[in-house]
């Protein structure tokens, strides 16, 4: 029996692009600034507490965005002797606080709406919608700069949601505040919170599922490892799998380690290349540890000492 530990070669280095996602992190937490504190003092002037309730959550935005960007800037960093696999899981992390910290501040919204159903207070609407609306153009510019980098990134998709969160909070505003100018209704205000703050709850708990199943290991959700094991086993010159762990680095960085055996007439060389071509175009898993296992079929003892996975898998 032999065992072979021999991967293909390639860089194994994490968290190498990272500077595109800092540079869009940095511009997003200068504007951030900027309109948190418009936005204050818009909420202040006005009285309204949808418009307190955004800017306060905006300004929670400038600490998420500032956690984000220093986790980036950590991903970056090159793995050492002691960190192998780098500082990827910062990232993660920031993901993680920044969930965390979109649920605490929609149960400070929800609280201080409730509040306002019993205690009314004069609201100016037209300022509301004035705020609400500068506001909106600095979401809507730190959406475009963020959304290429929330696709394949969990610590921008954090900061991303904290943005969007605050547009739809900057259009209930607008919509709260167009009610209670035009129509009198001081109601629209908590309603338009409470509303908001569901919308932040359910965002939130996406971002931090997403962040705890990469700290947990789990398998990437839009992998089926059972369809992988399959493949893998279907290989001609592969008799079975076992052993075999999917999970996931930083964003976006899904590793691969298994044990596989090979038939008896296949090299250590041909099975690597054969799995690196299956795992690389069908399933863009780059990043792999194979153990080759040859199995003597004419040695019933060696023939015993192999565990081999054997699993149901579709014709």
């Amino acid at each position: 029996m032999s065992h072979d530990h021999s991967s293909h070669p390639h860089s194994h280095g994490f968290g190498s692009n990272s500077t595109g996602h800092q540079n869009r992190l940095l511009w997003v937490l200068a504007l951030a600034v900027f309109f948190a504190v418009a936005e204050l003092i818009g909420g202040w002037l006005t009285g309204s507490l949808a418009l307190l309730a955004d800017a306060f959550h905006l300004a929670s935005d400038v600490a998420a965005l500032a956690i984000s960007f220093f986790a980036a800037w950590m991903s970056g960093r090159p793995s050492s002797s002691r960190r192998t696999f780098g500082h990827s899981r910062a990232e993660i992390l920031a993901a993680l606080a920044n969930g965390v910290g979109l649920a605490f501040v929609s149960c400070m919204i929800i609280y201080s709406a409730i509040g306002r159903f019993s205690h009314p207070t004069a609201i100016n609407g037209l300022g509301v919608v004035a705020f609400a609306s500068a506001a909106l153009v600095y979401e809507g510019i730190s959406l475009w700069i963020l959304h290429r980098g929330a696709q394949d990134n969990l610590n921008v998709r954090g900061a991303f949601l904290h943005v969007l969160t605050d547009a739809l909070g900057s259009l209930g505003a607008i919509a709260s505040g167009l009610c209670i100018w035009l129509f009198g209704w001081s109601w629209a205000d908590p309603v338009t919170s409470l509303a908001i703050s569901v919308l932040i709850l359910v965002s939130a708990w996406r971002l931090v599922r997403e962040a705890l199943d990469v700290l947990m290991e789990a398998a990437p959700a839009h992998l089926d490892v059972d369809e992988i094991r399959c493949a893998m086993n279907a290989l001609p010159l592969v008799s079975g799998t076992h052993d075999l762990h999917i999970w996931t680095v930083g964003s976006g960085e899904v590793c691969l380690a298994s044990h596989v055996v090979a038939e008896t007439d296949a090299t250590n060389t041909e099975v690597l290349d054969a799995m690196r071509r299956l795992l690389g175009e069908k399933f863009s898993i780059t990043h792999t540890t194979i153990q080759v296992e040859t199995r003597n079929r004419e040695d019933p003892q060696t023939d015993g000492e192999e565990s081999v996975c054997e699993v149901a898998c579709p014709e």
